[in-house]
């Protein structure tokens, strides 16, 4: 009895997996929802744009970009790590250092950094300090000048709180000891509007956004390591005596428990998109980056202690 018993005990699990390995070697069969956590427009946006049409004919099935806007992302987080199933079929465009500073400094930002399956980090771009045409910022110095001179009157927009501009903008205050005031917006997707209105003095953004206001904007300085070669003529905060580098990584994680190999699949399209289209990111000021698996993991550790001073301050 005991016998038949394990047998049968034994047959049921073949079944189980055979079924599993069934179910993983037909990911995906239906139509699978991509969420951005911002506002249209953004950098996260456009770039979901370029991958959507191209993800279709890789995976075979629909992929619907969809927008859930607020906090700077926590609120799309948020709701996804509560709500979203692990079967690959939801997924959500991810920033650092945003996923790992919003948990640091707002008890009330409802996910975790750990709490996402990484698919992969596809690009990073740098933050760039942005004036329009007519300021009377006509360079760096100008502006940090009027800043010591007049405590919190130099307004400066950006995208969400504990974010990469965000946390950016705290570097520069920081690094030239200077008191400016930050305005959060729900994304990139509304600060030309903010800045070309006269709403704010300035915005800490990204390099993106600078290339494409063009002749409308100035470009004081740019958080990369080297000039980047969409703005030749936007000097670096390194070269003006300032050592500032940073911006965002964006990526793209499921829920966690999904299944490894459906990671795998989603990872190895993703890849493969970020080649097709680096010819229309690149000169957006786009650097494509690849990492997943462990890579993935540890990039948001060092981003993470990258920004620790100004994250974890006195530690």
């Amino acid at each position: 009895m005991r016998t038949v018993g394990s047998r049968c005990f034994g047959i049921s699990i073949l079944t189980i997996i055979a079924l599993l390995g069934f179910a993983m070697a037909q990911f995906p069969e239906r139509p699978i929802t991509y969420i951005i956590p911002f506002d249209p427009g953004g950098e996260s946006d456009v770039t979901a744009r370029f991958q959507e049409p191209h993800l279709q004919e890789l995976l075979g099935v629909p992929v619907t970009v969809t927008h859930r806007p607020g906090g700077g992302g926590a609120v799309g987080w948020s709701d996804f790590q509560r709500t979203a199933r692990p079967d690959g079929y939801e997924l959500i465009g991810l920033n650092i250092p945003h996923i790992v500073g919003q948990p640091i400094q707002r008890a009330d930002a409802g996910y975790t950094t750990e709490g996402f399956e990484i698919i992969t980090w596809f690009h990073f771009t740098p933050n760039a300090l942005i004036v329009r045409a007519d300021s009377p910022f006509e360079t760096l110095d100008d502006l940090i000048e009027f800043a010591s001179e007049n405590p919190q009157v130099v307004t400066m927009g950006g995208s969400g709180t504990f974010s990469a501009n965000h946390l950016e903008m705290l570097r520069l205050e920081q690094e030239a000891d200077v008191n400016l005031t930050y305005i959060p917006f729900t994304g990139t997707g509304p600060l030309p509007a903010a800045l070309l209105g006269g709403h704010v003095s300035a915005l800490m953004n990204y390099t993106m956004l600078g290339v494409q206001l063009g002749d409308q904007v100035r470009v004081l300085a740019v958080a990369s390591e080297e000039r980047v070669a969409a703005l030749p003529d936007a000097p670096t905060f390194r070269e003006l005596g300032y050592d500032i580098v940073g911006g965002a990584y964006r990526g793209v994680a499921a829920p966690v428990g999904t299944p490894p190999e459906i990671i795998e699949v989603l990872a190895d399209a993703f890849g493969q998109v970020n080649e097709i289209i680096r010819h229309q990111q690149e000169p957006l000021g786009f650097v494509m980056t690849h990492y997943t698996g462990q890579d993935a993991v540890d990039l948001v550790q060092r981003v993470g202690e990258d920004y620790g001073d100004i994250l974890r301050p006195g530690e």
